[in-house]
């Protein structure tokens, strides 16, 4: 726009120029005419030079406008890319966050476990030693059961004991009276049957807990079989 403002300004000088010289001409002498021509020659070519020296310019000022506002678009371009791989970034940091979150919470969580198993691994391991330890005290008291009371001791499924009296019924000696007996999860005594039934049986399976005497226990059972037998 500038560029083309000059050039029309220019064309107009040039006029009034021609219309001043016509006015001049007429009006004064040669000699006054070819100096007064002279000058304006010269006045044309100095203002031509100007003219182009200023229309160089312009467009070189042009193109600087044009250069400037093309870096300011890379420029917008490469600050957009930048956000866009700065929300990405963001958000793989944080799905990253999150996931060693959760890795930590199952390395606790196994952890939490592997103590748990270790806990009940010794708790059973415990239990189990006990209830050896009972079952190898009763098997060794088996023998003198059998001289005193004329028990019999045998080893049944589920690593239960049977107990077999006889000898109770004096009109028939051989007839077995039984109770069977275990070492339940919690470690104690339990029987988990008997023949005949006794009523008492709850009583001194409760008994047997509280005081560990087993042979009281089974002695007690039997006086309860020996009961029974007389009535």
């Amino acid at each position: 726009m500038s560029q083309i403002k000059t050039e029309d300004e220019l064309i107009l000088f040039e006029k009034e120029i021609k219309e001043f010289w016509t006015k001049f001409k007429s009006i004064c002498g040669s000699e006054h005419v070819n100096q007064t021509l002279g000058l304006r020659e010269s006045c044309k070519e100095s203002i031509k030079a100007l003219s182009e020296k200023w229309s160089k310019k312009l467009k070189e000022g042009d193109l600087m406008i044009d250069k400037i506002q093309e870096y300011r678009n890379e420029i917008l371009q490469q600050n957009i890319c930048i956000e866009e791989k700065q929300e990405n970034l963001t958000e793989i940091n944080s799905k990253i966050k999150h996931e060693e979150e959760q890795k930590r919470d199952f390395i606790d969580r196994i952890q939490e476990l592997k103590e748990e198993l270790t806990r009940k691994k010794e708790i059973i391991s415990t239990k189990n030693k006990a209830t050896k330890e009972r079952l190898e005290r009763l098997s060794k008291s088996k023998e003198l059961f059998e001289e005193r009371l004329g028990l019999e001791i045998r080893r049944i499924y589920d690593e239960q004991l049977q107990f077999i009296f006889r000898c109770i019924d004096h009109k028939d000696p051989d007839k077995p009276y039984t109770f069977t007996l275990s070492i339940n999860e919690q470690g104690d005594y339990e029987v988990t049957s008997s023949s005949p039934p006794l009523d008492c049986i709850a009583e001194l399976q409760l008994k047997v807990r509280e005081t560990n005497n087993f042979a009281a226990f089974i002695a007690n059972i039997r006086k309860a079989f020996t009961a029974l037998s007389y009535k």
